[in-house]
């Protein structure tokens, strides 16, 4: 029998990128896979596509993670997919980069309101029937750089730690009831967004990364899956960096 035989997970921004590289591996372990998406309609189609052929059920719902409605709509069509909502990886977020003296005050609210109050959101949405349950796993992505800093990025380092500290906290609200909560913390992953990086700036990024590269998208997938396996079912309330030791 597979790890995830019989479960249904959402991932959130599943569409590319290490939201699908976990939706995938999800659906390999046999879940049920039901991925959100803000505007490639195409690309969300293609996941599910692959997702189907391996032989799970899978869907795609295009949603806006800055709408709290949006999450009782994605719930909703989980629970119609697979019957229950066992995994929630909350995966989705945009970048605003900018200096904080040059930062424009809708670049800051974008970035809260999709990377933390989306993450929020969702939680929340599944907290209940998760409870009902009392079974859940809630696997929630952070960054490096929410635990670091980065110059050029006050508004993404502060929703990605406010992400740790929600992770912590639901952990402990929901503990009792069966339901881990946890947070995967990624470095510098090779994605679309770091593929457009010169290779100077990955050169000087590779040498401050102790195993000496860039992540893979299955780096992340697989600490994703042991997070949100029952061979984790003693951990919650806990970061785990899956950064190659990024100094």
């Amino acid at each position: 029998m597979k790890e995830f035989e019989g479960k249904t997970a959402i991932v959130t921004g599943g569409s590319r990128g290490i939201g699908r590289g976990i939706a995938e591996r999800l659906a390999d372990g046999g879940a049920n896979v039901l991925i959100t998406y803000a505007g490639n309609e195409a690309a969300a189609e293609e996941v599910v596509k692959g997702l189907t052929e391996k032989g799970v059920k899978a869907s795609a719902v295009k949603a806006d993670a800055a709408d709290p409605e949006s999450a009782a709509k994605v719930v909703a069509a989980a629970t119609e997919l697979g019957g229950t909502v066992d995994i929630l990886v909350n995966n989705a977020g945009i970048t605003r980069d900018n200096l904080l003296i040059r930062m424009k005050d809708e670049e800051f609210d974008a970035v809260i309101a999709t990377n933390l109050k989306g993450v929020y959101s969702m939680m929340k949405a599944v907290a209940k029937p998760m409870m009902k349950a009392r079974y859940g796993r809630i696997v929630n992505i952070s960054s490096v750089v929410g635990v670091y800093g980065n110059a050029g990025q006050v508004n993404y380092a502060a929703a990605k730690a406010g992400v740790i500290g929600m992770t912590k906290s639901v952990a402990k609200e929901l503990g009792s009831r069966g339901i881990t909560c946890n947070a995967v913390a990624p470095g510098f992953i090779e994605t679309d967004m770091t593929a457009a990086l010169s290779d100077e700036v990955k050169e000087k990024l590779a040498k401050e990364i102790l195993l000496g590269r860039l992540g893979k998208v299955e780096d992340i997938a697989e600490a994703v899956a042991f997070l949100a396996s029952d061979k984790a079912s003693y951990v919650t309330g806990q970061v785990l960096e899956v950064a190659g030791g990024l100094q």
